[in-house]
This record gives structure tokens, sequence and C-alpha cells, in this order.
């Protein structure tokens, strides 16, 4: 994980790219990048988060804000633990597209935490988005609800460092284990994509759509083999890889089908796949 920095999390703490290009008609133009800056992404005290909407999410649901399971403020989600609905006051710095601090939002509630399969905590404010817009002009992040793709282009946008790192999905992994937690199906980034402690919980952000596809959560530091801040790939025959110095992030394009109506978490819903209490 890359480290949150302090002492929220007290001992340990878990971390916390250009796509080739298709082949074109003689002519045709490639897309352009979206711009992607800071707007939207918020602060904690020790980690890194954004304020994210889904597909469906209307204007006036209550804004909702994602950082890292392993950064949720009353610690680490035991393996196999799912959270829900627990109740919060915590607050997050709201930064506008060059990083500058406009406002503070806070929550009433973590609607979803667990650092089992994925690492994601999931806050409910005590805000709209609309009345964010109205207030601000920054609008939320949008989560892809598809899977991604290797070779995509993408940005890990820190609010903790205001730091943005630019690289690209390297490819997928089996298992990723760290210590006594295991996630599946996560994103491993290009070399140049060096996140260090504090960016846990920025929003990984495909630059040709400008949505999130994955949340940044961990790197391993020193070499070691599936330990704490040193995670390790697991293949499905059990086969260990072990890559200094490389970084990972979940997605979290299966966390949209888990929401319905005014932002509200259905884990029940049919198509759902995020772990349940």
């Amino acid at each position: 994980m890359n480290k949150p920095l302090v002492a929220a999390l007290a001992s340990l703490a878990i971390t916390g790219i250009g796509v080739a290009p298709a082949v074109a008609a003689p002519q045709a133009k490639a897309a352009a990048a979206v711009t992607v800056n800071f707007a939207g992404t918020v602060s904690l005290s020790n980690c890194s988060g954004s304020v994210i909407r889904f597909p469906n999410s209307a204007d006036t649901d209550p804004a909702l804000v994602m950082t890292n399971g392993h950064c949720l403020e009353t610690g680490f989600p035991d393996p196999g633990e799912v959270i829900t609905g627990q109740s919060s006051s915590r607050t997050f710095g709201l930064l506008n597209s060059s990083g500058t601090r406009v406002a503070t939002l806070r929550a009433n509630q973590v609607v979803y935490s667990t650092m089992t399969d994925t690492d994601v905590t999931i806050y409910r404010t005590t805000t709209t988005y609309s009345a964010i817009k109205s207030s601000y002009g920054i609008s939320p992040l949008t989560l892809s609800d598809t899977h991604p793709t290797a070779g995509t282009a993408i940005k890990v946008v820190s609010g903790y460092w205001k730091t943005i790192y630019s690289c690209n999905i390297d490819g997928f992994v089996y298992r990723l284990k760290e210590g006594d937690w295991t996630w599946k199906d996560s994103v491993r980034y290009t070399s140049a994509c060096n996140t260090i402690g504090g960016t846990s919980g920025s929003p990984v952000i495909d630059t040709s759509t400008g949505k999130v596809v994955a949340i940044n959560n961990t790197g391993n530091e020193d070499g070691e083999r599936c330990t704490v801040d040193n995670p390790c790939e697991v293949d499905e025959s059990g086969n260990i890889t072990v890559r200094q110095g490389i970084n990972y992030a979940e997605e979290t394009y299966n966390i949209p089908a888990c929401f319905t109506t005014g932002n509200v978490l259905n884990l029940s819903a049919s198509a759902c796949t995020l772990p349940k209490p």
C-alpha cells in the first residue's frame, strides 16, 4: 500500500502510460485526450480521494467521496470485513483545477468500505453535486462502468500531494497479495507512475474519456515478497512474481452496479459483485 503518511492510521499503511494507437485509415485524426486536472479531487488527512458519481447519478443526489479502504479513519478493515452505514464526520479538502483548496466537504456516513477483493471506501457527504457545482464550479468525476483496457493512457491524480502521475495500464493481475489482504484483477501501471505515500485513494483517470477506471492503492517498495508495502502478483496457477518499484490500483468499474436511485447502496442488486458483509 502507498502508506498514508501520518498517524491517523498509526503503524502500517498500504499505498499508496500512452496507448498504442489503433491502425487508422489514411488521414484519420486520433481522438484528442481530455484535459485531466485536480478539479473534483480531494485531500484527506493522510490520503487522496475524489468526489465521484455514477453514470446514472442525478445532480440532486448526495455527493460521494471515494478513497481507499485502508484510508478509513477507524483503521484497516480486516480481511473478509465489509463496513456499511457507519457514521462518519470526516472532512475532505475540495480542490479546483489548479489544485487550490476551495472548500471543505464533510461526510455523514461511510456508505461502503472494504479491503477484501478491492481496496475502497465510499463516503456520503452532507451536500449535493448541484450545490458543489453552484458554489465552486466543480463537477464530480464519473466512474466508468466498463472494464479498463491494457495499454490505456492514464493519469493518477493525488489531492494530498497535488501531483499528477502519467503512465499506461501495463496489464492486470489475477491476484495481488499484500500482508493479510488479497485483491482481485488489479491494475498494474507502467513504471512511469511512481506513486508514493499519500497518493493512496487517488483516482486513476482514462485520458481518452476523462472517467475514473481505478483507484490507486499500493506498490512494491523494497522487493520483499507479499508483505505489507511489498505486494506480490499471484497468477491462476499460484505462481508468484515480485516487481520492485511497480505500483498498482484496484478497478472501480463494478461499483456503479451496486448503487441505485439517489446514490443508495444496494449490494443485493443482481449485477453487484462487490463483497458483502
